[in-house]
């Protein structure tokens, strides 16, 4: 098959990987704690955080449905519960007559930015350092492509 390595990969090598892997899952699970902790204290949904963090400019729905890596009938279910809360407006598209931008009215705006004010102060990424956290996320970058 065309997917799998001409060799096995070496003993050393395999345990790195799969201490990698560890480290990874470990690390998303205390991102996504922090995300919920942050979401019950503001009274919203962890998918709602996630959204507020993502509408950091005017999108569409199935833009912000990518940003957050879900199904657009999923980001659509958010943005009407966002909408009812009055956090967000769905405007006309500017050049689609058959998609909606996505904008954050004033409460969403301040909502927002306590969201990312909390999401910031008490990350886990805060145990790195400035220049650790941006060499992390070029690594990151590098490993997704």
């Amino acid at each position: 098959m065309a997917d799998e390595p001409d060799e096995v990969a070496d003993p050393a090598t395999q345990q790195i990987d799969r201490e990698v892997c560890k480290l990874a899952h470990r690390f998303i699970q205390k991102l996504d704690a922090h995300v919920r902790r942050v979401a019950e204290d503001l009274g919203l949904t962890p998918s709602q955080v996630v959204a507020l963090r993502e509408l950091s400019d005017s999108i569409t729905a199935r833009e912000l449905a990518q940003r957050m890596s879900c199904e657009a009938s999923n980001a659509t279910f958010i943005l009407d519960r966002l909408e009812r809360q009055d956090l967000i407006e769905r405007r006309p598209h500017p050049t689609d007559r058959r998609a909606k931008r996505i904008v954050l009215t004033p409460a969403g705006e301040r909502r927002r930015a306590e969201i990312m004010e909390r999401l910031s102060a008490y990350s886990p990424l805060t145990a790195l350092e400035p220049a650790q956290q941006e060499s992390l996320r070029d690594l990151l970058r590098l490993l997704v492509g």
